[in-house]
């Protein structure tokens, strides 16, 4: 069986493709990938499209602090299931520099991407599902503070999502979906939420058809 591939260092910047000062936008797209499915891949894709992005970055957790290490596969397999999914395409990699920079929470891994890209635009990527229950993150205020935010709708959560504890406090700064686009250039906190197509993949349904919990 083949050793899968250590953790990626911070992923590489593509070349300024203006040839000026412009800053760079990078999507980031968090989570266990246990595993990566055509979903992330989805989403990815609509969000290089919808906000005008250069990159979006998979960042493969180590450990998600909500869910139990037992239940989580070795992070090298996760990146390596991420990797599968982004293939080839010239806007999509893949990351475990959570483990790197020694980050256990997203709050802290942004502020340090913040500081160590002082110059890349930065947007945070999650589902209607995230919005809805993150105020159970560790200083998920900070989360909204640090970058732009954009919400994708998923499946029966929306409304739900929309409704929720943070949807209601940072509800001053939400974008029209019309002004996605200028999502990554507006300084936070500013979010927007995006009617997408749902995409039926899952990884809870992809672990249990492996008979997996």
């Amino acid at each position: 069986m083949p050793v899968p591939p250590p953790p990626s260092a911070v992923p590489p910047l593509p070349p300024n493709p203006w040839g000026d000062r412009r800053r760079l936008r990078v999507g980031l797209l968090g989570g266990s990938f246990n595993p990566a499915h055509d979903g992330h891949r989805h989403i990815a894709l609509l969000a290089l499209r919808r906000l005008g992005l250069d990159q979006v970055w998979l960042l493969v957790s180590p450990q998600n602090p909500l869910k139990s290490p037992a239940e989580t596969p070795p992070q090298p397999v996760r990146i390596a299931s991420a990797r599968a999914i982004a293939g080839r395409h010239p806007g999509l990699r893949v990351s475990g520099v959570e483990a790197r920079l020694g980050t256990r929470y997203t709050a802290d891994t942004l502020v340090a991407l913040t500081r160590r890209f002082p110059r890349t635009r930065f947007v945070w990527l999650m589902g209607a599902d995230n919005l809805a229950q993150i105020d159970r993150w560790a200083r998920w205020g900070t989360i909204f503070r640090t970058v732009p935010v954009a919400i994708f709708a998923r499946g029966p959560y929306s409304q739900r999502a929309l409704a929720a504890k943070a949807a209601r406090r940072f509800a001053p700064f939400r974008l029209a979906a019309g002004a996605a686009h200028a999502l990554a250039a507006t300084r936070p906190p500013a979010w927007v939420y995006l009617s997408i197509r749902r995409h039926p993949a899952s990884s809870t349904a992809l672990r249990a058809a492996r008979g997996v919990s």
